[in-house]
């Protein structure tokens, strides 16, 4: 589901249409429908408020005017190779604590001591 900064792909007569970063969600007077503000990057920028239901923010198609939309919400490349990297991590991490524990701390104070 779209929520406030994402970036979304606008589909227009199911092909891409334009990007958009949502600005702001808040409850329209209708329950269950949500005033949507977007900020439509195109040259020059233009702001556009829909008012969409729960299901067209999670990407259901919907139609304005006769002309059928719907909303993809985009993953930033940098933020997949984050989590992807995060998860070799804990991958990594477990397979250790599985072939022999994780690995010992050692206290430098201690070795001082000795």
């Amino acid at each position: 589901m779209a929520t406030i900064n994402d970036l979304v792909l606008v589909h227009v007569d199911n092909k891409p249409g334009f990007y958009a970063r949502v600005e702001e969600i808040v409850p329209d007077v209708k329950p269950g429908w949500w005033q949507v503000t977007l900020l439509v990057l195109t040259f020059p920028l233009q702001v556009f408020t829909w008012i969409l239901d729960e299901h067209q923010l999670e990407g259901a198609d919907f139609t304005m005017g006769g002309t059928p939309l719907r909303l993809e919400d985009l993953a930033s490349p940098v933020e997949q190779e984050r989590i992807e990297k995060e998860k070799s991590e804990k991958e990594r991490a477990q397979k250790a604590r599985q072939d022999g524990g994780a690995p010992k701390v050692i206290s430098l104070l201690d070795r001082r001591k000795k």
